[in-house]
This record gives structure tokens, sequence and C-alpha cells, in this order.
């Protein structure tokens, strides 16, 4: 029985070589970085009738001061899990995406599993965005460590300016960066997505949330719904149906 082969000549790079070992060190590294601002949840600190005030707080501060706000995680990984990590690269695997666009790439964990789909396919442009200065660097240096920098542009700004300009057709978009931004950005992109383009949303949270009710609207041309995939997370999958 013939056994598929990608075109690194591995099944898929997140299982062995230099790829999966960069991801094992940043997942210890952000397991530690994050532990106490994650335990506020896990110890109950935040529960389920509280969570709708948090968002409406989180909400209020990105719109008063939005870097001062994230500066303050500067040193905070925030980063999607294993699980949602291969579900990415999956998602990229079965589009055949060429180009893709995440906003929010942090220390570039989710950038990590996009990037060795794009490899493991025989390359593309990911286009990231980053409000932090010194995150998009470690991002760029654990590309460079994995050996996927060559396939990514992490572009360091307001996404509303440093998404302008994608250069060509989207085959997938990643939202994990500012929760209030997430419409605006989306918007901003449409020109550029086609027909069947996967939209995958971190931290969308079912309250009182103008980016889903827009996204579950059908006369807009998109079909969603969320998915239970890190369930907790808010996470959302939308696909472009006009």
């Amino acid at each position: 029985m013939a056994v598929f082969s990608g075109v690194s000549g591995i099944m898929d790079s997140l299982s062995s070589g230099r790829v999966a070992q960069t991801l094992r060190q940043v997942f210890q590294e952000a397991e530690q970085a994050d532990r106490p601002l994650m335990e506020q949840f896990v110890n109950g600190d935040v529960d389920e009738q509280s969570l709708g005030a948090v968002i409406d707080q989180h909400f209020a501060e990105e719109q008063r001061d939005l870097r001062g706000f994230y500066h303050g995680y500067v040193n905070n990984y925030l980063n999607v899990t294993p699980e949602y990590g291969r579900f990415l690269y999956q998602c990229a695997r079965v589009r055949g995406a060429t180009r893709i666009v995440e906003f929010g790439t942090s220390m570039g964990v989710s950038t990590l599993h996009l990037a060795a789909a794009l490899r493991d396919m025989g390359g593309g442009r990911l286009i990231g965005t980053e409000l932090e200065p010194s995150k998009a660097a470690r991002a760029r240096t654990n590309l460079e460590t994995a050996g996927l920098a060559d396939l990514v542009d992490i572009r360091v700004g307001d996404a509303r300016e440093t998404l302008a300009d994608v250069g060509g057709e989207i085959d997938l978009v990643l939202l994990d960066g500012a929760f209030s931004l997430y419409l605006p950005v989306l918007k901003l992109l449409e020109p550029h997505l086609k027909t069947g383009t996967p939209i995958l949303a971190e931290n969308a949270f079912d309250h009182d949330n103008e980016y889903l009710a827009y996204v579950r609207n059908p006369a807009n041309g998109y079909l969603s719904l969320p998915i239970p995939i890190s369930e907790g997370r808010g996470n959302e999958f939308t696909v472009v149906t006009r």
C-alpha cells in the first residue's frame, strides 16, 4: 500500500523535525509565562456569570487605549492550544492554502502551525500582524528556529493599517487579536476573500458580539457556527459563501 508523503518527505512537519521541536519548546515557555493568568479562570475567579462583565471591560479597555492595554500583556503568549494548532494546520491543508492572513501573531505559536502547513504543501505566504514589536521579534525568532521564516511576513502595528494591502486573494484567515477589531479587520479583508475561504476566530465570545452577529447572518455572505475545539475559548468557524 502506498504511503502519502508530503513535499518535505514526511507526512507532516508537526510530528517531527525542527517544527515539532520548536513547538514543544514554545508550548513549554507559554505554559510558564501564562500560568498565573490562566489560573484566574481555572480556579474560578472568573465564573460563567461574570464572564460577560469581563468581556465588556475588555472591549472598553481596548477602545480606550488599544496599545496601552495590550502592552500590559507583552510577556504573555496568549496562544492557541496544541489541539487548536493542529486544527489550523488541517484547515490550511484541506483548503490548499497559498496565502494566509493572521490577525494577532503574538509569539508565533499559531503562525508556526499555519506556516508548517504551507511548507508541507510546497510553499506560500503567511501575512501576520502584531501590535507589540517585541512579540513580533520573538515570533520571528521562533520561525527562524523552526525553519519557516521565509514563508512569513510579520507586520508590526495596527492591523487596520498593516493589512490594508495583502497582495491578492486570501485562502484562509485567522482572527486572534484585539477582540473589538474582528469585524473591522474582516471588512478590510472582504474584497480579497474567495468563496469557500475559512475564517477562524479565537476569543469570539457569544456576548453582545457584533462580529458574530455579522458572520452568523447569511445575508452577509457567510455560514458560521461555534466549534468545540479548545472549549471555552470562543472559537468560531466561518466559511465565505458569496
